[in-house]
């Protein structure tokens, strides 16, 4: 598989790895009371910090359990003056830190500091999709191919789905030169290979296509009565005699019928009488086949009339007017060919393709608008994406409970879709939203706000969604150095403790020992940790375990009990903060 080599590339290759683990600290809490400092206890989060160590700090809770992430990063076009300002430890990098990114022609490096910018992100990203999950990243022609190959690099050439063209705009400008770029990029990729989207709300234009002219018991339309592979199905080429002329009718050339020979008899015999008979056509087999006679398999036989023609017509004819005719029937007025009925009920909904068209997703003067509207007539956000956009995404990749993510929230469209698309079908989906810039509280959470209480007025007005959220700051890094922050709550670092442990999310266990972490695949562990004294685990600490387990983990700052000791009681000793695990 090619990949992508840059400037500082060796540097970020494992450089999320490297990212301070920062704990998150809430701010406040919003609702329909409006904003409080009481927690709510809300599962939709915005964070107000750089995406990158806010990814990091995400992933005790929510590592593999991110059903849909919807990411509007950097175009890179020279006009975003978007800032690199990671930490990385290489000189040709750290001269880029601060700067802000403009054109191409002032600054050579601009998409090597793209590429470095976003390569560490996207290992997050992928860190926290969950088994089922798949990401939407929206991009135009200046990075597409960059963002194809560190994707394939990072996702997996094989979690490859798509490249879907959105229609951003639904008019041309008239002074617009040379090819016009109507359409934007959404590149698609999921956890594992072989991901299905859902399939789509089917249109009112699409059932048209489907009638009940026999008055049978549900719509249905005519398809096809043959499948593909009459060489490997030779079993299912055979003759059926028309019920009205006599005559033989075989598969088309190359294909079988589509059921079964016992399946199709007893749908035939929903006609008038039919039984199995040789007619030794072994030719005419192995023409449908495209094999020699003496290569087609011996022995099939025909779908042939019990009774004389004039006997089976006049039964066929009275079932014809009858109506609800068998699941295969005979066109024309039944002097036609063969053909199957395909039930509307049985079809499901519309497969999603990869071009979006602005009358189903939205354009971006749809989501100026919508802006306006929100923000009282002001131009608060420059470049939005409209909320049927993302509302589609959901459609497409998520579920009425699907957590779903945007690092590079921006305007925060994706919580207002969100928040929208539970209103109309009561869904429980929770948003997190990421923004380092200053306005994520004053435009990013004040939209969420809006959107939940309502906005607008007299016919404009628009009816609030419900909801809540509660927005949170980066706080302190867990560890400094080589020693546990004190600053840090210790049920933060216990939740910590925990995920590295299992890769589990933390739920604190009933009960009284305040030390005790929980059982995971039989093994109890325990984090003996106080931010003002030494902590040592011996006997009297022993003697307040009342949990029962195969094994035990024990983090304590030193231990008294000989090592040949804890072994004979199955106990691990880990000390703090030496044997913590860095993320």
């Amino acid at each position: 598989m090619p990949t992508l080599e840059w400037i500082g590339k060796s540097k970020v290759i494992n450089h999320h790895q490297e990212v301070p683990f920062r704990v998150l600290e809430r701010r406040y809490s919003y609702d329909e009371q409006g904003q409080h400092e009481e927690d709510n206890g809300s599962e939709n989060m915005i964070i107000r910090g750089d995406n990158l160590e806010a990814l990091k700090a995400l992933l005790p809770r929510y590592e593999g359990r991110v059903k849909c992430i919807y990411i509007d990063p950097p175009y890179n076009t020279g006009n975003e003056g978007w800032v690199y300002n990671d930490n990385v430890n290489d000189p040709k990098i750290k001269k880029w830190l601060g700067e802000v990114v403009g054109k191409e022609g002032e600054d050579l490096t601009r998409h090597d500091k793209w590429l470095c910018m976003m390569y560490p992100r996207l290992k997050l990203l992928q860190k926290l999709l969950a088994e089922d999950g798949v990401i939407f990243i929206s991009i135009d022609d200046t990075e597409y191919a960059n963002l194809k190959l560190i994707c394939d690099e990072i996702f997996g050439s094989n979690c490859f789905v798509t490249n879907i063209s959105w229609q951003r705009t639904y008019s041309t400008r008239n002074d617009s030169k040379g090819i016009v770029n109507e359409v934007e990029h959404l590149l698609v990729y999921s956890k594992h290979p072989d991901w299905n989207p859902n399939k789509l709300p089917r249109t009112e234009e699409m059932n048209s296509k489907y009638k009940n002219p026999d008055n049978d018991r549900t719509l249905w339309r005519t398809d096809n009565a043959f499948a593909p592979g009459a060489a490997t199905h030779q079993g299912m080429v055979y003759a059926i005699q028309h019920p009205f002329t006599g005559q033989m009718l075989y598969p088309s050339n190359g294909a079988c019928w589509r059921y079964q020979q016992d399946q199709m008899l007893e749908i035939m015999r929903g006609w008038c009488d039919y039984e199995l008979r040789d007619l030794n056509d072994i030719h005419e087999r192995a023409v449908v086949c495209g094999v020699a006679d003496e290569d087609v398999r011996q022995g099939v036989q025909a779908i042939v009339l019990s009774e004389p023609l004039d006997v089976s017509a006049k039964k066929a004819q009275a079932v014809y007017e009858r109506g609800q005719w068998p699941r295969f029937f005979f066109t024309k007025g039944g002097k036609g060919g063969i053909a199957r009925k395909t039930y509307l009920e049985n079809v499901g909904g519309k497969l999603p393709t990869n071009f979006w068209p602005f009358s189903e997703t939205g354009h971006t003067d749809e989501a100026k608008k919508e802006m306006l509207a929100i923000f009282d007539g002001k131009a608060t956000f420059d470049t939005p994406k409209p909320r049927r956009l993302l509302e589609f995404v959901l459609k497409v990749a998520g579920s009425e409970d699907a957590l779903v993510l945007d690092s590079f929230a921006g305007s925060g469209t994706t919580a207002h879709a969100v928040l929208n698309m539970n209103k109309a079908d009561g869904g429980h989906r929770k948003f997190i939203l990421v923004e380092m810039m200053d306005y994520a509280d004053s435009i990013t959470a004040e939209r969420v706000k809006r959107v939940i209480q309502g906005y607008g007025e007299g016919k404009n007005a628009v009816e609030g969604t419900g909801g809540n959220f509660s927005f949170y700051d980066l706080g302190e890094p867990l560890l400094v150095g080589d020693c546990l922050n004190e600053d840090v709550a210790p049920e933060i670092i216990r939740e910590y403790i925990w995920f590295m442990e299992t890769k589990t999310p933390y739920a604190p266990p009933d009960g009284d020992n305040p030390y005790y972490l929980g059982k995971h695949n039989s093994t109890g562990y325990y984090f003996y940790y106080e931010p003002q004294r030494v902590t040592v685990l011996d006997y009297a600490f022993l003697a307040t375990i009342k949990e029962k387990a195969d094994g035990t983990v024990i983090y304590a700052d030193r231990c008294s009990i000989g090592e040949d000791k804890l072994a004979q009681m199955g106990i691990t000793f880990k000390k703090i903060p030496r044997d913590i695990s860095r993320l």
